[in-house]
């Protein structure tokens, strides 16, 4: 007596098509979404970051076709006064705004965490001066600053000071400058720091409070290590920012006097739009970039190393 065993149930061509067809579904609707943004990002970055390192081994001046001229443009880095003064200048915007952006943008976020009355005006006053364009601050600061007509060599004058070079002071120009950079920018770490302090748990605070903690116990204690990974993105966000200086010197000093606040970024501008140098204006960008690359990669480790990132 045979016995007939189940037939087995075979998907049918309709069934293999529905997954098929909703996975395609998916991949459009995600598409549709990523897809403006990858078209962004390759052709104002990946595409224009190609061209710039293959124009750094020609002579090309943008206008007419340029020479391929190897590392030439690269060995004339080591050689430039110019080049080697815009790194100084960089390096000291970055050693004061950096440290100092931190400091104030901590204490002031603390201040501003507290219960008073028009608190909200005071958090819009640090705000106001990091969304106003770069533009108006640089004009509205190069007028302040002006060694003829400027308010501050006023103000020196009625308290009995000697009028001051400021921005037309080779030795005093890059110092307000990025003291101008520092109002305009610290109050982006007065906001990032003020929404991770308001993140800390106020069970803690009082905790600390009610064991006889005072207020710099608590900050110190429990405020700074909460903060930490904040003041990583701050550091990070900093250093791109200082290297990337470039809407106040042109707004105000245009470099001078005698290259005193020519940046790395300006340099650049100036190569390849004003000497029609731009094939030695993109060697300059890529020892930018390579610089900027290896002082945020380093600082990443040493935070991860210290336990600050995971």
């Amino acid at each position: 007596m045979t016995s007939s065993a189940p037939a087995l149930s075979r998907p049918t061509p309709a069934r293999r098509r529905r997954p098929d067809r909703r996975k395609l579904a998916d991949n459009l609707a995600g598409w549709s979404f990523a897809g403006p943004a990858t078209l962004v990002i390759l052709g104002f970055s990946l595409i224009p970051m190609a061209w710039a390192l293959a124009l750094s081994f020609t002579d090309s001046d943008l206008m007419t076709p340029g020479r391929n001229v190897g590392l030439d443009n690269y060995r004339a880095l080591l050689v430039d006064p110019v080049f080697f003064q815009a790194l100084r200048n960089t390096g000291l915007l970055l050693v004061l705004y950096l440290p100092a952006s931190l400091a104030a943008g901590l204490l002031v976020a603390v201040l501003l965490n507290r219960k008073v009355r028009g608190i909200g005006f005071y958090r819009t006053c640090f705000l106001v001066p990091y969304v106003a364009s770069a533009t108006s601050a640089g004009l509205l600061m190069g007028y302040i600053f002006d060694r003829d007509f400027g308010l501050m060599n006023g103000l020196f004058v009625k308290v009995g000071l000697p009028v001051q070079g400021l921005l037309s002071s080779p030795s005093q120009a890059m110092f307000v400058l990025t003291l101008i950079f520092f109002w305009t920018r610290f109050g982006f770490a007065v906001v990032i720091y003020l929404a991770a302090i308001q993140e800390i748990s106020k069970e803690v605070l009082e905790a600390a409070s009610i064991d006889g903690a005072g207020r710099w116990a608590s900050f110190r204690h429990i405020i700074v290590p909460s903060v930490r990974p904040m003041t990583i993105f701050l550091a990070v966000w900093g250093v791109i920012d200082a290297l990337q200086f470039f809407d106040l010197v042109v707004t105000t000093t245009k470099g001078g006097p005698a290259n005193a606040t020519v940046t790395i970024v300006y340099y650049v501008w100036q190569l390849a739009f004003s000497f029609f140098t731009a094939g030695y204006g993109a060697a300059v960008a890529y020892v930018l970039f390579a610089g900027t690359l290896v002082l945020i990669v380093a600082g990443l480790l040493v935070a991860r190393r210290r336990g600050v990132m995971r």
